[in-house]
């Protein structure tokens, strides 16, 4: 079994744990989040891989970053993440890879890295943006970030910080891998809508 399979099975018991918890059906989950309740019921059962877009959708419509849900699929609380033991995830349909480096036990600073394959395009709605302060600072390679209506072309050493939250999508036009760590203070509360 792999890493991303084990990842897979615990996500499917989080994203169900969380649900039950709020007091959400799957139908009220499906409305919040815009994910079908077929897709929910099947992420649920661990018969889909969601995508990172999906796992975008389904943590906002819970209240939480996907970092979150991801920390507590894991259900660790160590507070030194070494980088072999850090949780790595992969989207199966666009081959963008997500690493949770911050140790688990963070509650109020998440740090992320990702690589997104050449040509990929991962979307976010803004609702995935209102629950923490975030900033995306680009480590190789060329990144287009689409906030709103507002397009960054961002290159390796560049850091924007997020405006409100806005619909977002993570674009990698180029030929080359992009690598970028996105920050998110949670402690900055939740953040109106443009």
């Amino acid at each position: 079994m792999t890493a991303d399979h084990d990842l897979g099975a615990a996500l499917a018991g989080t994203v169900q744990s969380a649900r039950v918890a709020r007091g959400l059906t799957v139908a009220a989950l499906a409305e919040a989040s815009g994910v079908s309740r077929a897709m929910i019921s099947r992420v649920e059962r661990a018969e889909a891989q969601p995508t990172a877009a999906l796992l975008g959708r389904l943590s906002a419509a819970l209240g939480m970053t996907l970092s979150e849900l991801v920390a507590r699929a894991e259900g660790d609380t160590r507070r030194l993440a070494r980088r072999a033991e850090q949780p790595v995830w992969t989207d199966g349909e666009t081959g963008y890879v997500r690493r949770a480096v911050s140790p688990p036990a963070s509650a109020s600073l998440e740090l992320v890295e990702v690589e997104l394959p050449p040509g990929a395009e991962v979307a976010y709605p803004a609702e995935a943006y209102r629950f923490a302060d975030q900033q995306i600072w680009v480590l190789d390679g060329a990144l287009r970030f689409v906030e709103g209506g507002t397009v960054h072309e961002l290159g390796a050493g560049d850091c924007l910080q997020l405006g409100p939250p806005a619909d977002c999508t993570f674009v990698n036009a180029s030929g080359a891998p992009c690598r970028y760590l996105v920050v998110l203070d949670k402690l900055a509360g939740p953040r109106r809508a443009r």
